[in-house]
């Protein structure tokens, strides 16, 4: 059996976002994965994600580092509390910070890698370091604080 992604635990409510959503059919639709301690995922931007001719728009480099960033912060939330992903109450995560270090241009049609290290896991918060390389080249560093949803974003 495939190992489930951590945005594939998201219930419906919470499955809508443009980077991670896979209710979103617009959207990225990134999916996120343990690689033993860090987190990983794949993404290949097309024509529509162009900043010049060649290159990825920075706004997409920052979406998958901030979506693969709050999708790790759950994912360590719930490692922290020894629990599955699949049990209640729901653990999701809101960006309250994001830094990005643009390193290298970014091509466009060529697969990206993200990968998550988690720095920091309390009950209200993590702290993800993420970069992005392509072709074996570092291309992004991001610096995510995730924060526990605030009841306010909650549907009920």
């Amino acid at each position: 059996m495939a190992q489930k992604a951590f945005q594939d635990y998201y219930s419906d409510d919470f499955s809508h976002c443009y980077g991670c959503g896979r209710l979103n059919e617009h959207g990225l639709q990134i999916k996120s994965y343990w690689d033993g301690e860090q987190s990983v995922t794949k993404f290949v931007p097309n024509e529509h994600h162009i900043a010049i001719p060649g290159f990825v728009y920075g706004g997409l480099i920052a979406s998958l580092i901030d979506c693969h960033s709050t999708g790790t912060a759950a994912a360590a939330s719930y490692r922290a509390e020894g629990r599955n992903m699949d049990t209640e109450p729901e653990l999701r995560f809101v960006t309250a910070s994001i830094k990005v270090d643009y390193l290298a241009p970014t091509p466009l049609g060529v697969e990206l890698e993200i990968r998550g290290k988690v720095i920091e896991v309390t009950k209200k918060k993590v702290i993800v370091e993420a970069t992005i390389t392509a072709n074996n080249k570092t291309c992004a560093k991001g610096n995510v604080v995730a924060v526990r949803m605030p009841d306010t974003m909650l549907q009920g």
